[in-house]
């Protein structure tokens, strides 16, 4: 049992240094699990204080807390944010400072002075950072953004795989993986990845009621423009309006400043020090719109975006789900607004479609099969004749079919008695896998998007929270109460750029929104595991208007029917014989 005493330590820390006066629950609790060295999971929606969880305890712990965080401009959030507090020593160790300024922080590191340091996964494939952090007897191991750790997760980055190789080589500190999207699927394959032991978990739930949900869709794409500008001028400020493109983010950005915004593009095709300078001027307030691709937005720290505009689909829900949670954080209203066509979901096809071809597959597992000792990846990529990332990419692959490992010193070895055909075959079937996985999320956009039901009990259910009741805040519940109203009934459709409507049709009155608020009452519930005859095991996410949704393990999302599932023992227990 903690001790009152420590918990107290714990709050008077949270006054004392960051001036909280107060500790949500969910977050004690996972501070708690931290102070008695568990490996602990914690889910928690953007803006519910994440990193509290291992800043208050990292000033208590003895001895500094490592922190792996993708993106560079998060980590500087992150160590300036902790350099405003008195008595928290913080900095970062990454490819955008010169050497010596990254030996400075490992001398600081060997002189007690880092209470915190921040760092990427490509840092820690290198040898000499890992042996150096080892040196330094990290209390705390944190893995931020730990959806890039799964491969079910969307954000997947093969950097973090070999997380769980440098947990063990600089001592096996407890680990706190920390993600703000992650279904159970997801939450358990990060488990399983990082080797967490005795896990604690602590789940508050995806849903942010105080972000209004809104879908307008069409047909035209030059309409889309128009409106799309149109929206993100009226809209309350300051805001971030999503693209698809970098020619697009710039093509907006222009277009807002002629109608007298301050706004700006932020992409990765432009120079660090432009995107530093956008997204200081943004968190400064200096800005009423940034115009972003997907590369803006991870972690940003701005509590007041008062609205999130998206000028194509996103090419899943989890994408979408945390682009949407920069807005709000205040948790005061906010907006969350989709301009849908469908046809741009063409393009998110074309980028969920790529993997490893078998022949490139067949070449490295044999490239590596010919070594009797490790190799290095440098040298295994000019035999090969390939780039880092698509070498990555295949090495990746063969990695999850126990094909290939990683030794301590960072190169690569065949393990096994697997032949190198074998396993390139598996890893084709493992990235058939992946692939499928990727299109079923495209579909599940598209189902949130055309949906007829309340969106947010859609968005919920994609990650397996069971969500009873209709929103009201959302545009197809304001639709419901609309139709309420004598002379109501009017239905959003596909719009044609002249506001006309050409109706899709829903349910509408007091008894669609009787209907979507009843709970449902079937044997699947969210959470359960199945098995398919064809496609195998899977796991229950969310069952709405008669419709299951299971992910499945080997072509992914599925919506299926549960009046044909019952009627056709579609579905069993996934332990049963």
């Amino acid at each position: 049992m903690f001790s009152s005493l420590s918990r107290r330590r714990l709050k008077r820390s949270a006054r004392s240094v960051f001036g909280w006066e107060r500790l949500r629950p969910e977050q004690l609790k996972a501070m708690e699990a931290v102070m008695r060295r568990r490996d602990t999971l914690v889910v928690m929606p953007t803006g519910a204080g994440k990193s509290a969880v291992y800043q208050v305890p990292g000033l208590l712990l003895n001895g500094p807390t490592v922190v792996v965080s993708p993106l560079i401009a998060l980590q500087r959030d992150q160590v300036q944010g902790l350099l405003r507090r008195k008595d928290a020593g913080a900095a970062a160790v990454n490819s955008t400072q010169s050497v010596g300024q990254n030996e400075a922080v490992w001398d600081r590191i060997r002189a007690g002075d880092i209470d915190f340091l921040f760092l990427a996964p490509e840092q820690l494939a290198k040898d000499e950072v890992v042996e150096q952090l080892a040196a330094a007897r990290p209390a705390l191991f944190v893995v931020d953004e730990a959806q890039c750790v799964s491969s079910w997760g969307h954000d997947f980055r093969p950097d973090y795989l070999r997380l769980s190789g440098v947990i063990e080589r600089v001592g096996r500190p407890p680990v706190l993986a920390l993600t703000a999207s992650a279904s159970a699927p997801v939450r358990a394959d990060i488990v399983e990845q990082l080797g967490m032991r005795e896990v604690v978990q602590i789940v508050t739930g995806f849903d942010r009621p105080n972000i209004h949900l809104e879908v307008v869709p069409f047909r035209d794409d030059a309409a889309k423009r128009r409106a799309v500008l149109e929206r993100a001028a009226a809209e309350a400020k300051p805001g971030l309006l999503y693209a698809a493109t970098r020619r697009e983010a710039e093509q907006y950005a222009r277009e807002l400043a002629e109608l007298g915004l301050d706004a700006a593009a932020y992409h990765a095709g432009l120079a660090v020090a432009e995107r530093a300078e956008v997204h200081d001027r943004f968190l400064q307030g200096e800005l009423d719109v940034v115009v972003a691709t997907s590369a803006f937005g991870m972690g940003v720290d701005k509590p007041d975006v008062r609205f999130v505009l998206h000028a194509s689909v996103p090419g899943s829900l989890d994408a979408y789900y945390q682009e949407i949670g920069r807005a709000g954080r205040d948790g005061q209203p906010a907006r969350a607004i989709l301009a849908y066509r469908p046809q741009d979901l063409g393009l998110q096809r074309f980028f969920a479609a790529g993997r490893p071809d078998p022949d490139t597959i067949v070449q490295v597992a044999e490239a590596l099969g010919a070594h009797d000792a490790p190799v290095s990846a440098s040298e295994l990529r000019e035999e090969a004749g390939l780039t880092a990332s698509r070498l990555t990419a295949v090495v990746n692959l063969l990695e999850q079919v126990d094909a290939v490992r990683t030794t301590e010193d960072g190169e690569l070895q065949a393990v096994g008695d697997t032949s190198s055909a074998d396993a390139a075959e598996q890893a084709v079937r493992l990235g058939d896998a992946h692939q499928q996985l990727e299109r079923s999320r495209v579909d599940m956009m598209r189902g949130y998007a055309e949906t007829t039901g309340c969106r947010r009990r859609f968005l919920l259910g994609y990650f397996g929270q069971a969500q009873p009741q209709a929103c009201g805040a959302c545009d197809r519940c304001d639709a419901v109460e609309f139709a309420d109203v004598p002379g109501g009934g009017h239905d959003r459709g596909l719009l044609d750029g002249t506001g006309t409507s050409t109706g899709t049709g829903t349910g509408t009155g007091a008894a669609a929104r009787s209907a979507a608020g009843k709970a449902p009452e079937h044997p699947f519930a969210p959470g359960v595991r199945v098995r398919h005859q064809h496609w195998g095991e899977g796991a229950v996410m969310s069952e709405e208007d008669g419709r299951l949704t299971i992910l499945f393990e080997t072509v992914g999302y599925r919506t299926l029917s549960l009046a044909v599932v019952r009627a056709n023992d579609l579905l069993v227990p996934a332990s049963a014989p």
